[in-house]
C-alpha cells in the first residue's frame, strides 16, 4: 500500500476500508493479521496472551535482510521480551524516566533549543530544518542523559538511520553501534559520570548495558527527530493551526502535540506487532496460537469510531490524548514524557522565534522517508 501522491500526511486510503482485524499474508508466507481498529489494538497490546518476543513473530514488512528474526533478543534488548525478563529491565529504568525527573530537564532542553535557534538565525535562510534543528536537539538531549559523547553523533545517527531502514541489511549497523556502546560502558566502569549508563553499572553486565543503551539511544532521537521534522512540515501546510503554539496556554500546546502525534503516527510500517501464545478472540475474530498480529498505527489513530472526522488535523481536539502513538500496556514507551517535553518546546520556540517560517521549496519537493520504519522527512528546506 502506498500513500496518495500529494497527501504526505495521510496513510494509504486502502487501510480505511479494512475491518478492525483483517487477514494478512506476510512476506514469508505466514498467515497472520493486521489490526486497524482502535479497540482491537488496545486488546492486543494489553493482553498477556500476546507475546512481544521477536523470535516468535513474523515481519509484516518485506525486509532486505532477515537479520535478528527467529532469534531471542540479546540480553538488555528489553523491548522485544516478555515479563519477567522485560519487567526486570523496565523496573531499573522507570526511576530514570519519571515525570518529575523529565521536568527537571526542561531548562536544559530550553537552552539547547535556544542555542539551535540562535545558530539558525545567524546562518540565515534558507536552512534544512532537519539538520539544523529537528535532529540535533533530541540527539543532544539523549546523549547527555545517557552519557554518550555528542561529538560522535554523526556516527550513531548514520548507523541508526540505516538500522531502521526497511531496505538495509541491519547486521553491520547493529554490530557497529553495540561495539561503540560496549567500549563506552567499559570506560564508564572505571570513570563513571552523572548519567544513566553510569547509574546502572552496578545492576547490569557490559552486554546488557550496551544493548539497553542502544535501545534508548535509537528510540531517544530517531522518533522525536522525525516527529519534529514532519510536524513542522504539517504545520507549515496548515498555517491556521499554528496559533496554538504562539499562545500563552501550556495545556493548549500540550494538546496540540498529542493531536500531531495522533494525526501523523510516524511508526507506520506494521509496528508494533504481537504473536498469540494461545487462541484469542479479538474484535470477533479468532487469532490462533502462533499467529502474528501487526498493528497499523496510522489507521488505528484515525479510527472514526473514536475520533470525529479523523482525517482532519485539529490541534484543539479533546480526544487526541487517547491515541496509541506511544503504544499501550506494559510496553508503552518509556521515554514518552521526555518526547512530549522536547516536542512542546521545539514547536513552540521555533514558531515564536520565526513567525514567518515557510517552506523554501514546493511541498511536493520535500523528500519523504517512506522506506524507513519511522516515517518523516529526509530534509525540510525552510526560510523566513
Amino acid at each position: 500500500m502506498e500513500r496518495t501522491p500529494g497527501c504526505p500526511f495521510d496513510p494509504p486510503p486502502e487501510l480505511a476500508k479494512l475491518p478492525p482485524m483483517a487477514r494478512l499474508d506476510y512476506p514469508d508466507g505466514h498467515a497472520g493479521w493486521l489490526a486497524t481498529g482502535y479497540e482491537a489494538a488496545r486488546a492486543v497490546l494489553s493482553d498477556p496472551r500476546f507475546s512481544n518476543r521477536q523470535e516468535l513473530k513474523h515481519s509484516a514488512v518485506r525486509m532486505t535482510s532477515q537479520f535478528g528474526q527467529n532469534q531471542p533478543a540479546p540480553p538488555g534488548m528489553f523491548v522485544t521480551t516478555d515479563p519477567p525478563v522485560h519487567t526486570r529491565y523496565r523496573r531499573l529504568l522507570t526511576g530514570q524516566f519519571t515525570v518529575r525527573r523529565m521536568r527537571l530537564l526542561e531548562p536544559r532542553i530550553e537552552q539547547i533549543t535556544a542555542d539551535h535557534l540562535d545558530a539558525m538565525a545567524a546562518a540565515g535562510p534558507p536552512v534544512d530544518l532537519v539538520r539544523a534543528y529537528a535532529l540535533p536537539i533530541p540527539s543532544l538531549v539523549i546523549c547527555e542523559l545517557l552519557g554518550v559523547p555528542y561529538e560522535d553523533h554523526d556516527f550513531f545517527q548514520e548507523q541508526t538511520a540505516r538500522l531502521v531502514a526497511i531496505d538495509e541489511e541491519g547486521a553491520p549497523e547493529l554490530a557497529a553501534l553495540v561495539g561503540y556502546l560496549g567500549e563506552l560502558v567499559r570506560r564508564k566502569r572505571t570513570e563513571p559520570g552523572d548519567d544513566l549508563i553510569s547509574g546502572l553499572i552496578g545492576d547490569l553486565d557490559d552486554e546488557e548495558l550496551a544493548n539497553l543503551a542502544l535501545v534508548l539511544l535509537v528510540a531517544g532521537h530517531e522518533t522525536t527527530a522525525n516527529m519534529l521534522g514532519l510536524g513542522v512540515f504539517a504545520l507549515l501546510e496548515h498555517p491556521e493551526q499554528r496559533a496554538l503554539f504562539s499562545g500563552e496556554s501550556t495545556s493548549a500546546v500540550e494538546g496540540a502535540v498529542e493531536e500531531l502525534m495522533r494525526w501523523l503516527s510516524i511508526l507506520h510500517a506494521g509496528a508494533p506487532s504481537r504473536v498469540a501464545l494461545e487462541d484469542v478472540e479479538v474484535a470477533g475474530e479468532l487469532v490462533r496460537k502462533g499467529e502474528t498480529v501487526a498493528l497499523s498505527l496510522p489507521a488505528i489513530n484515525r479510527d472514526p469510531s473514536l475520533f470525529t472526522d479523523p482525517d482532519e488535523l485539529r490541534l484543539d481536539r479533546a480526544e487526541a490524548r487517547r491515541h496509541l502513538a506511544f503504544g499501550h500496556g506494559v510496553h508503552q514507551c518509556l521515554g514518552q514524557q521526555l518526547a512530549r517535553i522536547e516536542m512542546r518546546i521545539g514547536y513552540r520556540r521555533l514558531f515564536e522565534r520565526f513567525p514567518g517560517l515557510r517552506l523554501a521549496v514546493p511541498a511536493s519537493d520535500v523528500p519523504l522517508k517512506e522506506r524507513s520504519g519511522v516515517y518523516g522527512v529526509e530534509s525540510l528546506p525552510v526560510t523566513w
